[in-house]
């Protein structure tokens, strides 16, 4: 029987990319295969998972590793006390495609859409569970956020992640370069100039600095020579302060 480690399950709104505002259900996966410079994310895991309200009030916890039917059943209780089903099953981390063959057993235990969240570098991973995976929000990590330039792998997770509801989003910080990023947007449109590509603003943690309104505003107007979608989206979730 397949089991993994989960951190967290609750009931909240997107808070970030396309789908911002729309009712959620997440499954936060411990483990992680990159460290970025503003990750705010405990990715260990502990010996309970919790199940959390939108304010982050624990509910319920239940014993890690859990299986994929605890997961799923877990899932129908919190749609249960809602009253309404949730746009979309959010897959997110740490990285959840650390866990494809559990988040593939799941996908076959509810009626619900697939919504990974994933830093867009395992594309092997990727490529094992597409079928069953219905929307994807694919970062593209900067080199001056982790440190290794890792456009190669970006460039073959799009291809495989491009004819599904494919977003990309880039994280601007104020250390962000002209550079780093027109590569990043070529890559992109090199997949298709039709794909969403979102801007956020860090939210600052630590010693990163935060993007500028005129960095981030010059940044979409060089994206938009290649893509025809370019917005400019923080997390707003943090705003409301809701996980």
């Amino acid at each position: 029987m397949i089991e993994t480690n989960i951190i967290e399950i609750f009931s909240s709104i997107q808070g970030e990319g396309k789908y911002v505002g729309c009712r959620q259900i997440f499954i936060r996966f411990s483990n992680c295969n990159l460290k970025c410079i503003y990750c705010d994310t405990n990715c260990n895991a502990d010996n309970f998972y919790k199940v959390l309200d939108a304010s982050g009030n624990v509910i319920e916890t239940f014993k890690n590793p859990a299986t994929p039917h605890n997961v799923a059943a877990v899932i129908n209780k919190i749609v249960d006390a809602d009253g309404a089903p949730p746009q979309a099953v959010s897959f997110t981390g740490g990285e959840p495609l650390l866990h494809t063959q559990f988040i593939k057993e799941i996908a076959e235990l509810i009626d619900y859409k697939i919504f990974l969240e994933s830093n867009g570098t395992l594309y092997n991973e990727l490529a094992a569970i597409i079928d069953c995976i219905d929307i994807i929000s694919m970062d593209i990590k900067l080199p001056s956020v982790v440190g290794k330039n890792l456009f190669k792998e970006h460039q073959r997770f799009m291809e495989i992640a491009k004819n599904k509801d494919l977003y990309v989003k880039i994280v601007i910080t104020g250390e962000t370069t002209q550079e780093e990023f027109l590569m990043a947007v070529k890559i992109v449109a090199g997949a298709s100039k039709d794909i969403l590509l979102i801007l956020q603003p860090v939210t600052p943690v630590g010693e990163v600095k935060p993007a500028t309104i005129e960095q981030l505003l010059s940044f979409q107007a060089l994206a938009l020579k290649y893509l025809s979608d370019v917005r400019i989206i923080p997390q707003t979730h943090k705003m409301m302060n809701v996980i």
